[in-house]
């Protein structure tokens, strides 16, 4: 059974307005100047590298932006233009929370469960919620037209809506699954946090964690607690210090509020379960989050796994050193380190992983698949000259404001549209 791997393509209005609180690295490059052009360029390498690896690759496409419709909701009114033009002069930051391009992290898009875990032995998608920051609130209708788009067939697919909005799902950022083969039934570790009195949100509630798993018919779940002094530490999303592959659980020794308790439980569904865990002593926890090296994306090529790196994860000594030791171990299924310059991502806050969400598939559900959201590198081609014509070089905290970007950013959305043969009707524009 492949996994698809969908990327999402970074947009064009992508900006540095701080808007996540508990992202060190958002809030810390908050003001600075971004580079849209770049940002993209820099994820279609990702995308290509994963292509170049044989595993199946696919991608999300950035929402229009900004959303004078969302903002209409605020009591702003007339046309697009003088929507935003009024926001900008009342309300700049909320104009920020319209112009986002927070929707390029896809491992906030939705929670995935293969059909070798349900009852129904569908594929299952829950549009994420993503109540906790109104910037990204507004992300989810796009998000499930595009899954109801991709992923059409009922047969092999069910796309749910949303968790109710009184209860924060983030998605698979918050989600591990455990498998001795990828068509074999798995165990689904759904990761939630706990308000305890800290600075910053814990986004996952334990509610929305089960009734993601309820709706599935996810038939083995497991539910564990992320650590709250890693959610104060800037682990925003499990996926900041745990990810999974196979029977794999790679993960900062920090990572769980009771650690012992998290692995017994873990062990006690997952026979076989292996541990690839970084001591404290060895990587500070403030190291890993920085370096973003849990947030890599971890996959199996032919012969064992890869982890697809962020270059701060090789500029960080203390995680450097433990990552040469642990290739370097003859029982550690670990055998590949790709280190990729996502730098454009890294400084808003995201990393490989944050960039894709994994769909196991049967090869008839892939086949299933619309073949528009599907990626070779000769697509991936014609993706980069369309980004290097359309999207713009740099943006500046006042260009938000400016007609010229607005229009800008409306024009590469509909050449990437163009490009993928999919209309604005089909996506509810």
């Amino acid at each position: 059974m492949p996994e698809l791997n969908l990327d999402g393509l970074v947009g064009p209005s992508h900006n540095y307005a701080g808007l996540s609180l508990g992202n060190l690295a958002a809030t810390k490059n908050a003001g600075g100047v971004s580079a849209p052009r770049k940002a993209a360029l820099q994820g279609l390498a990702k995308m290509r590298l994963l292509v170049s690896l044989g595993v199946p690759q696919g991608l999300l496409l950035p929402q229009r932006r900004p959303n004078a419709r969302w903002l209409r909701g605020f009591g702003f009114e007339g046309d697009d233009a003088a929507v935003l033009a009024a926001c900008w002069r009342e309300d700049p930051e909320l104009l920020a929370a319209a112009v986002s391009a927070s929707s390029m992290w896809v491992a906030n898009a939705a929670t995935v469960s293969p059909a070798a875990d349900c009852a129904d032995g569908k594929t299952h998608f829950t549009v994420a919620n993503l109540v906790s920051m109104p910037h990204r609130s507004q992300e989810w209708p796009e998000t499930m037209a595009q899954l109801q788009l991709a992923f059409a067939d009922p047969e092999h697919f069910a796309v749910h809506w949303p968790v109710a909005p009184g209860f924060g799902d983030e998605g698979a950022a918050n989600h591990m699954r455990f498998a001795e083969a990828p068509d074999a039934p798995g165990v689904e570790a759904f990761v939630f946090g706990a308000k305890m009195g800290g600075a910053f949100p814990a986004r996952q509630h334990v509610r929305a964690s089960q009734a993601v798993a309820r709706s599935h018919g996810v038939m083995r779940a497991a539910f564990v607690q992320q650590a709250d002094r890693a959610i104060q530490a800037g682990a925003f999303h499990n996926d900041v210090v745990a990810v999974s592959n196979g029977l794999v659980l790679f993960a900062h020794e920090e990572a769980f509020e009771d650690r012992a308790g998290a692995l017994e439980q873990l062990r006690a569904r997952v026979p076989g379960l292996v541990l690839v865990e970084a001591p404290s002593a060895d990587v500070p926890l403030a190291d890993a989050i920085s370096s973003y090296v849990f947030n890599a994306a971890l996959v199996t090529v032919g012969d064992g796994m890869a982890l697809i790196l962020p270059k701060e994860a090789e500029e960080t000594p203390s995680v450097w050193r433990w990552l040469q030791r642990v290739q370097q171990d003859p029982d550690n299924p670990i055998r590949h380190l790709h280190v990729l310059d996502l730098r454009e991502s890294m400084k808003n806050g995201g990393g490989p992983a944050c960039l894709r969400l994994r769909v196991p598939l049967s090869d008839a559900a892939l086949a299933a698949v619309d073949a528009r959201f599907l990626l070779d590198a000769a697509k991936i081609d014609r993706l980069e000259r369309l980004v290097e014509r359309w999207w713009p070089e740099a943006i500046a905290p006042d260009d938000l404001g400016k007609p010229e970007l607005w229009a800008a950013c409306g024009a590469a959305h509909d050449a990437l549209l163009g490009e993928l043969g999919i209309s604005a009707d089909e996506l509810g524009y």
